[in-house]
């Protein structure tokens, strides 16, 4: 039960919240999906928020419904422009969506794409660059894409952004490991598809309670030339967010059409809130630990 606590509160109470709020507008909010892996392999063990694994089946019905209900999916770099304009509100007949992927999982190419191709939709990849180049290296146990399917991606209109050259735990390095991670990868990506790379995917649980680091992050971003990114904060993505941090909503198997439909129309938004909170919690037990 406690397992599904999120999920029935979302579809129960705050979608139809949500959905009520819509109908006397508001503020632009764009649902990012964040994906990880379109595989039928058995999950790993553990809450289904952390659940990597979308099935084929349930991702083409996803899809499915995104262009049944006349969503228009469109670019990161879309989502930005259409956020950044401060004259844009939300218009239920209007609905947009973004559908990102992280790590770079090789099922991305044999099972997403013909399936987003279907249905005529682009995504963004973020690669985690040293896997990307080193076969020998494994996330979850799942091989990654190599070079030439990502050139291969880029000319049927797939984006890629980075995730870091290791995927390591960015708030654990010092900030010359920090700034190699950052700089990297962005170096590799673009020497390989030839064009710039905008956009940065955080990898792990964003720290948005360190405010010194998220604004020496924001600050290298920028340096190493970066327009825009995305992290783990739970919710659709709105003005009010940091640019190189914008909101996503994780997807996987046990997203239901019920449950998808929810987060797409901001029944999901209300979890930030506990979220971020978690966070200041766990941080300040751990300032007392250490205190100690």
């Amino acid at each position: 039960m406690f397992q599904s606590f999120d999920k029935h509160l979302t579809t129960a109470f705050f979608a139809p919240l949500a959905r009520r709020r819509a109908d006397h507008g508001g503020d632009l909010a764009i649902p990012i999906l964040m994906y990880h892996s379109v595989s039928n392999e058995p999950e790993i063990e553990a809450h289904p928020y952390f659940w990597l694994n979308t099935t084929t089946g349930r991702f083409d019905a996803q899809m499915r419904f995104l262009k049944d209900n006349d969503y228009k999916v469109i670019s990161l770099a879309h989502a930005v422009e259409l956020l950044r304009d401060t004259g844009n509100k939300r218009n239920k007949h209007a609905a947009h969506a973004v559908i990102t992927f992280d790590d770079g999982f090789r099922d991305f190419y044999l099972s997403a794409f013909p399936i987003l191709r279907k249905h005529g939709f682009t995504a963004t990849v973020f690669l985690p660059t040293d896997y990307i180049t080193d076969h020998t290296r494994k996330m979850d146990g799942k091989e990654h894409l190599s070079w030439d399917e990502v050139a291969e991606l880029y000319e049927q209109g797939i984006s890629f952004g980075s995730h870091t050259t290791n995927h390591f735990q960015l708030k654990n390095l010092n900030r010359d490991d920090m700034n190699f991670e950052i700089r990297h990868s962005r170096q590799i990506i673009e020497s390989k598809i030839g064009k710039p790379v905008d956009s940065f995917s955080y990898p792990f649980a964003f720290p948005e309670e360190n405010e010194e680091l998220t604004s020496y992050l924001t600050d290298t971003l920028t340096a190493c030339g970066y327009r825009y990114g995305v992290s783990t904060r739970i919710g659709r993505a709105s003005a009010q967010d940091p640019i190189f941090f914008l909101k996503r909503l994780p997807v996987n198997s046990r997203d239901d059409l019920a449950f998808f439909r929810a987060k797409l129309e901001g029944g999901y938004d209300w979890l930030h809130w506990f979220q971020l909170k978690s966070k200041i919690l766990r941080a300040k037990l751990q300032h007392g630990k250490t205190r100690n």
